[in-house]
């Protein structure tokens, strides 16, 4: 067993057939056959299971799947390695928060961008959740997210702290009153959103229950339906801040350990830190100005 033979077995886990595995892998099938039944003779067990739909994993495949991932990975970080001439080039993709790339990010990626133009640099936004998944799996090389995380396969380091706000209609002027509000919804990221998780928990402790979320993938949308009244949501001060100056929402402060909230860099502990991340971590290193709330 070779890192080629698991290559290909990989191939067919991810393709779910010999024969869409031979066109990922730019071969024909029976080369691709041929070489998994010779990997399954040597380990002397059954890796898939055989149907008229393609094949699925054994118990055998499933428990050498992540050997399999774990080796092309360490391949491919070799090979990272070896290229890296010290000079920041090549792709970079980041994650971030939505409200963090509205709010942080713009000043760190111009200069970042104008520094190291031979980066290659993409930023994709979702939930803290999907994000830290989309890190694990090596799908990103790094991601902002709300800490702590905590993981041993991450690296972590603190970058903004913020405050976060209750924040609601106009006219709301004391939060006890949502109580007392029939239909009140909660105007929120998908599920895995660390600012959602809080503010289920903020309105439980008050009592306030059987809240329905209404999901936004936006944070302007969400900012229009609370400011229409139409619910409540939970967002870091500065993010709002303008909004609420111009009399659109109303925004009302937490108790210190409910507000506060730190957002941290993660990526994978046992990933090559290249070039072009180092230069991107020293671009985002936290600084004072740089910590809001």
């Amino acid at each position: 067993m070779d890192a080629s033979d698991l290559r290909i077995f990989q191939a067919v886990a991810r393709a779910g057939g010999m024969g869409r595995a031979a066109a990922v892998l730019n071969t024909v099938q029976s080369n691709v056959t041929t070489r998994i039944r010779m990997l399954e003779q040597e380990l002397g067990a059954a890796l898939f299971h055989r149907h008229h739909s393609g094949v699925t994993l054994t118990e055998a495949g499933r428990r050498l799947l992540p050997y399999a991932e774990q080796m092309a990975e360490l391949l491919a970080q070799a090979r990272l390695a070896v290229i890296d001439d010290g000079v920041a080039r090549g792709a970079l993709m980041i994650g971030s928060l939505e409200t963090t790339a509205a709010l942080r990010l713009p000043p760190i990626l111009s200069a970042f961008t104008s520094a190291h133009p031979h980066v290659d640099l993409t930023l994709v936004t979702n939930t803290s959740a999907c994000l830290i998944t989309e890190v694990l799996e090596h799908r990103l090389d790094g991601a902002f997210v709300v800490g702590p995380v905590q993981h041993p396969a991450l690296a972590e380091a603190a970058v903004f702290r913020e405050e976060l706000v209750l924040v609601t209609a106009p006219g709301v002027r004391d939060p006890a009153d949502l109580s007392r509000q029939a239909g009140l919804k909660m105007i929120v990221f998908r599920a895995g959103c660390a600012y959602r998780q809080r503010l289920e928990a903020f309105l439980a402790m008050r009592g306030v229950v059987g809240v329905r979320p209404m999901e936004f993938g936006t944070l302007g949308g969400i900012i229009g339906c609370v400011g229409a009244g139409i619910g409540v949501t939970l967002l870091p001060r500065a993010v709002v801040a303008a909004d609420a100056r111009e009399g659109r929402v109303a925004t009302h402060e937490l108790p210190p350990a409910e507000a506060r909230v730190e957002t941290m860099f993660i990526r994978r502990a046992d990933a090559h830190l290249s070039s072009a991340m180092a230069a991107f971590l020293d671009a985002a290193r936290p600084a004072p100005m740089r910590l809001a709330g």
